[in-house]
């Protein structure tokens, strides 16, 4: 039934490689559940709540996206944009958590309209084919710098901004450890390779006692504590009208998580070698139907809004190619309602390695950049870039459209037919303004 659903002989996968590949992208990206209520607790949200709201909405948003669009795309609240809803949001400008909410929702609502309009299929369409490749790079830079960082390898330090940690203390010494073991089975074409590193990494931290956690309990109805708690009205300011900074927040909601998206579903789907010809992924509606969906989702669980995940490349390096991969991913994070202390117990040191090295096979997209090519060059290298440098994809993204939209014009190629990369450009340049 399963090969047949998801037509696992057409994708030239089984049953246990989906399993496996599922399995690599939840650990990678399972540091979600207790992350993600940390920070949305800053802005006075019941941890328990935020707890098991996140674990719904990555469960949802994953099934979702695996029996709609049939694509290994994992789906979560994202970080950075749940920071920006504490601190930014509720911290900064006083609006109240459920009102936040209010305006998630909202986004999620303009998504979907966007998405079933076709706006959004137009924005990928309209990007230039060199950005995705730079993109996918960027991200691989990006994915791997955070590994780095998890793993202790790479510390800040006021003069040089990163210095080199101190290998011989636990978390970087694991992390060099699984980070052999992984590149020695990946040389020797382990299947699994990925999924062996880090279980074998995270049991001798259990065995050697290098790794502590505090375990914490979470029980369905704590959800709520969260769930239909969004303000609607609030954020729509029905008393008064519809308020500036209410639509500044939508806003940034929108635009970022866009773009987020957009540089997520560019790399993975590049890597999984689902790019056609002619650069399109195909059941691309699908796929953002499901985000959109999932955005709704979370609001309502009570979360910031719910992503693609870049670690769904774990799963993609690992041979997840259909939709099967997030099924299981989905059923893992409700499974974590349960099993909330096992998840916490995969110490950094273990998932680092895995993030370090699917981001250096995520570099061989930028072999198909023609750096010899200003027009493709400059663009792509700014893109690649600043998602590692800003933490941000949706910043490397549009430093690559506004310097594509700028060199083209400065070249008198501009046409009327590229009408709207320049309303990208544009937006971008407006994005930085408000940022700044």
């Amino acid at each position: 039934m399963l090969t047949r659903i998801f037509d696992l002989e057409g994708h030239g996968t089984t049953v246990r490689t989906e399993l496996i590949a599922g399995l690599t992208t939840f650990l990678t990206m399972a540091y979600i559940v207790v992350v993600n209520p940390l920070i949305l607790g800053d802005a006075g949200m019941p941890v328990a709540g935020v707890a098991v709201a996140t674990c719904i909405a990555a469960g949802f948003g994953s099934i979702l996206m695996g029996l709609l669009s049939n694509y290994p795309l994992a789906l979560a609240p994202g970080m950075g944009l749940n920071a920006y809803f504490t601190y930014t949001v509720v911290k900064t400008m006083g609006v109240p958590w459920q009102v936040a909410l209010g305006c998630v929702f909202i986004s999620g609502v303009a998504f979907l309209i966007l998405t079933l309009a076709g706006v959004r299929q137009l924005i990928m369409s309209a990007v230039p084919r060199s950005l995705f490749a730079a993109v996918s790079g960027g991200i691989g830079l990006f994915i791997a710098f955070i590994g780095l960082k998890d793993a202790g390898v790479i510390v800040a330090n006021a003069g040089t901004t990163v210095a080199l940690g101190k290998l011989t203390a636990p978390t970087p010494a694991l992390a060099m450890l699984g980070l052999f073991i992984i590149a020695a089975l990946q040389a020797r074409a382990v299947k699994g390779a990925i999924l062996i590193g880090i279980l074998s990494v995270a049991i001798i931290a259990w065995v050697f006692g290098l790794a502590s956690f505090t375990p914490s309990s979470t029980h369905l109805a704590d959800l709520w504590a969260t769930a239909f708690r969004l303000d609607i009205p609030g954020a729509l300011n029905l008393k008064g009208g519809i308020g500036l900074s209410l639509i500044e927040i939508v806003f940034v909601f929108l635009f970022v998580d866009m773009f987020d998206n957009l540089g997520t579903l560019m790399a993975v789907t590049k890597r999984a070698g689902f790019v056609g010809a002619d650069g399109t992924v195909p059941r691309m509606n699908r796929i953002l139907i499901a985000d959109s969906t999932s955005m709704l989702v979370g609001a309502l669980a009570g979360t910031s809004p719910v992503t693609s995940y870049i670690e769904s490349a774990a799963g993609v390096a690992v041979g997840g190619r259909t939709g099967l991969t997030s099924v299981f991913v989905g059923l893992l994070f409700f499974a974590t309602l349960f099993f909330a202390p096992l998840v916490q117990a995969i110490p950094a040191a273990a998932t680092a390695p895995a993030l370090i090295l699917v981001g250096a096979l995520m570099m061989g997209a930028l072999a198909e950049v023609q750096w010899q090519e200003p027009g493709e060059a400059i663009p792509a290298f700014l893109t690649a870039i600043m998602i590692p440098l800003t933490y941000s994809i949706a910043n490397g993204l549009a430093f690559g459209i506004v310097a594509h939209a700028v060199l083209k014009l400065v070249r008198g190629q501009a046409r009327a037919r590229d009408w709207l990369i320049y309303v990208l450009a544009a937006l971008c340049v407006g994005r930085f303004i408000y940022l700044a």
